[in-house]
């Protein structure tokens, strides 16, 4: 069976909680919390010397790290990645954008405001920094998303679930979600396909 070593509160590890729900693929979740430190034991950096989760763990022993990654791993030959080379590299357009353009805006200022123990890096300039780039990101979705009803096409993908999970909390973080009624829109649509389960779900 395929062990997850995540945070259950982490939108990063829910990311592969969420696609292999949706397979409805038998895994193993083990609690590893970056809050507490646990990333950093010995243990762990055995595994994944980056210290960070989520990190996949097949039957055979094998490791695989970061959250998109995971994904298009676990979407091989599924309806989740397109077959087409074109339609393909979309979704990797919007793995790479969630990573960069996204995550660092809407997921830290969303732990900035969730743990207590980072409150001291929430500076009214970092806040506001943050704040900015998360409704530009949130923008160029909106754009796009005016145009598609998923990310990369008319089908759900691999791109949808990378950016659902943090796109999810925005309103939390403090984003502005009525300037984005196609963001919103879309978060229905991801939330009515089959198999969802929502980020505090456990196997």
């Amino acid at each position: 069976m395929l062990t997850l070593y995540g945070m259950h509160d982490s939108g990063n590890c829910y990311k592969p909680r969420l696609l292999m729900a949706k397979l409805g693929r038998p895994f193993r979740h083990v609690e590893v919390n970056s809050i507490t430190g646990a990333t950093r034991e010995p243990g762990f950096l055995a595994k994944n010397p980056n210290g960070k989760v989520p990190l996949l763990e097949m039957e055979d022993g094998s490791l695989l790290a970061e959250s998109n990654a995971i994904l298009l791993y676990l979407a091989e030959g599924t309806r989740f990645v397109p077959e087409d080379a074109y339609e393909r590299a979309l979704v990797y357009q919007w793995l790479f954008f969630e990573q960069y353009s996204h995550e660092p805006f809407i997921a830290v200022r969303r732990a900035l405001k969730k743990y207590p123990e980072r409150a001291s890096q929430a500076t009214p300039e970092r806040m506001a920094q943050l704040l900015e780039g998360g409704h530009r990101a949130l923008d160029v979705m909106e754009r796009q998303l005016g145009r598609t009803p998923f990310m990369a096409g008319s089908a759900i993908s691999v791109a949808d679930i990378a950016l659902f999970a943090y796109t999810q909390d925005a309103s939390f973080a403090g984003y502005e979600m009525g300037r984005f009624p196609h963001v919103s829109k879309w978060l229905d649509r991801v939330r009515a396909d089959d198999g969802h389960v929502s980020l505090d779900w456990l196997p």
